[in-house]
């Protein structure tokens, strides 16, 4: 049988253990350190996927990833408070004193955020106000509080430096430069919220908006209740039996444009208990199809829902006096069709942050008796 000798280590053997064990852990102390300094304390974000905080002493650091080429950056923000000092080891990026307390904003959908943090006052320039709904904005504008910057594609650059804003808060887009206004030396926000898959994911941008208006308990609580509310209907409607097909849009032209399967549209309906008739597809943008291939596929959908522009809402008649066909929609003759006239609807300046009121509104269209609401918000059912 084999046996095993004990070995005694001496003093010198124990001592030189406890040096190299101490060693070991002032190695393995610095680079946690090291790490944590570098890398910052995550602040956690549950939906959106278009960007990323962290918070580090002196500063919290927002990465907005570019939504068209997921391997780089799109833009990297050091928001540093007002008042305090900017550390010296601040990294590399767009500094951004806050809370912004003096910004133009290119779209009304980001206006109406600011606005319904309660930091609409901080708006004291808007692209396109023709677009603005919201009756504190609208004040602020016929005040003079808030001034008409132009169009958003060419900003009038002398009305900006007028105003002398402290950022401006933009909608990018693939490939965009911003001509004169990236000279004057304002930080340009890029806030590409609409590039979201979800609507959890775009509504979560608030969080962002919070920390640059100084409204950062609000934006929270805010988020956490359209969160509640918006899960609380999903799950109403999660165990639907045979749940009814659906369409969406019309044709434009000589194309159809629908969402695709992997699309923002395409998750409400899903989470509103809707079978989409595209929802196989794994586009996350439009799909432009012919005539012939949406009426091959979806004639027999129970529901069809269209959005349009106009001064008077559109019927089933006008429907068809516009492309006679379309009365062989089974939904058509159903009376199955539902229209969003956005000719004077808030629809695009509340659904990017409410999509709960949205969810709401497909639930009582596809499911009227698992509803809690009266009536419609966006929605009309189109008379004959």
């Amino acid at each position: 049988m084999r046996t095993f000798a004990h070995h005694h280590p001496s003093s010198t053997d124990m001592r030189n253990r406890a040096i190299i064990f101490l060693i070991l852990c002032l190695i393995l102390t610095a680079c946690r350190h090291s790490d944590t300094s570098g890398r910052g304390e995550t602040i956690p974000l549950q939906y959106a996927k278009g960007f990323t905080l962290s918070q580090h002493p002196g500063y919290i650091m927002a990465d907005m990833r570019d939504p068209w080429d997921t391997t780089r950056l799109l833009h990297r923000y050091i928001l540093v408070p007002k008042g305090g000092e900017i550390p010296s080891s601040i990294p590399a990026g767009t500094q951004v004193r806050v809370p912004v307390e003096r910004m133009a904003v290119y779209t009304s959908v980001h206006a109406a955020m600011i606005d319904e943090l309660g930091a609409g006052s901080h708006i004291t320039g808007v692209c396109e106000p023709q677009y603005i709904h919201r009756t504190g904005l609208l004040a602020q504008l016929a005040s003079g509080h808030t001034t008409d910057i132009g169009n958003s594609q060419a900003p009038d650059v002398e009305k900006i430096i007028d105003i002398a804003p402290e950022a401006i808060v933009v909608s990018p887009f693939e490939n965009c430069n911003y001509g004169r206004v990236e000279k004057l030396g304002i930080p340009i926000i890029e806030c590409a919220d609409y590039m979201e898959y979800t609507p959890l994911g775009r509504a979560e941008w608030i969080r962002f908006i919070g920390m640059l208006t100084g409204k950062e308990r609000v934006a929270d609580s805010l988020f956490a209740e359209i969160e509640r509310r918006y899960n609380e209907l999903r799950h109403r409607v999660a165990e639907v039996e045979n749940p009814p097909t659906v369409l969406a849009e019309k044709k434009t032209g000589g194309t159809w444009f629908v969402p695709g399967g992997d699309s923002y549209m395409a998750r409400l309906f899903a989470d509103a208990g809707a079978d989409y008739i595209w929802k196989d597809d794994t586009h996350s943008g439009s799909l432009a199809l012919s005539w012939e291939e949406v009426y091959d596929r979806a004639r027999e959908a129970d529901f069809w829902l269209i959005k349009y522009t106009d001064k008077s809402d559109a019927t089933l008649a006008t429907l068809k006096s516009e492309y006679a066909p379309y009365a062989r929609f089974k939904a058509y003759n159903a009376g199955q069709i539902y229209g969003c006239n956005l000719h004077d609807n808030t629809f695009f300046e509340e659904v990017p942050l409410h999509p709960d009121r949205l969810l709401q509104d497909l639930i009582h269209i596809f499911h009227p008796g698992l509803s809690s609401a009266d009536t419609l918000r966006y929605y009309h059912h189109m008379k004959p």
